[in-house]
């Protein structure tokens, strides 16, 4: 026991030096708080099938871009108003979250490490007009374990390949008191 307390020091220095091993303080968001925040400046855009009024493009992102964001520039751009799509590729880091209907929130969950995204599905509809993504990811550890979540931000290096499927008929969001959040309602036609 007479190196107790020296073990208890050094044990302590061990979990504060790792970074990711202690717990980080909970960050709540409000669905209002997680819009796009970055930019896609590498961001290249490639038709690659139309059959009558559907289209399929390849959306690809590099080293520096934002992907969530430019998500909604390609939306936006190219007058999106319904698709779906699926992407595999590896970022830099990224903030994904869990929600929570009974808070009405998002807790975010931040990694800060090169990360492969295994897996990420989405799809764009209408919001008061204005094309929306909505998408999660499921990313892949250095040790083999997996994160996921709905994405908030994604730090592209060195590649993020999306494949995107425009439909010709809108779909809408529309305001859920339930949940704070927009929903797609198949019947919406505004």
């Amino acid at each position: 026991m007479k190196n107790f307390p020296l073990a208890l020091c050094l044990a302590t220095f061990a979990l504060v030096a790792a970074p990711g091993l202690l717990p980080a303080q909970d960050t709540w968001l409000t669905p209002a708080q997680t819009g796009p925040h970055g930019s896609a400046p590498g961001m290249k855009v490639q038709l690659l099938a139309q059959n009558g009024a559907e289209k399929t493009y390849a959306v690809i992102f590099h080293t520096g871009d934002e992907a969530y964001s430019g998500l909604y520039q390609f939306a936006r751009q190219y007058h999106v108003t319904a698709a779906h799509f699926t992407a595999i590729g590896a970022l830099s880091g990224a903030r994904i979250a869990w929600f929570d209907p009974t808070r009405k929130m998002y807790k975010q969950n931040i990694l800060h490490q090169q990360i492969e995204v295994l897996s990420m599905v989405g799809d764009i509809a209408l919001s008061n007009g204005v094309p929306a993504v909505h998408t999660h990811m499921v990313v892949g550890l250095p040790d083999g374990t997996t994160r996921g979540g709905h994405v908030l931000e994604a730090d592209v290096r060195p590649t993020l390949e999306v494949m995107v499927t425009v439909e010709p008929i809108a779909m809408h969001r529309v305001p859920d008191s339930a949940t704070d959040l927009t929903l797609i309602e198949p019947t919406a036609t505004k």
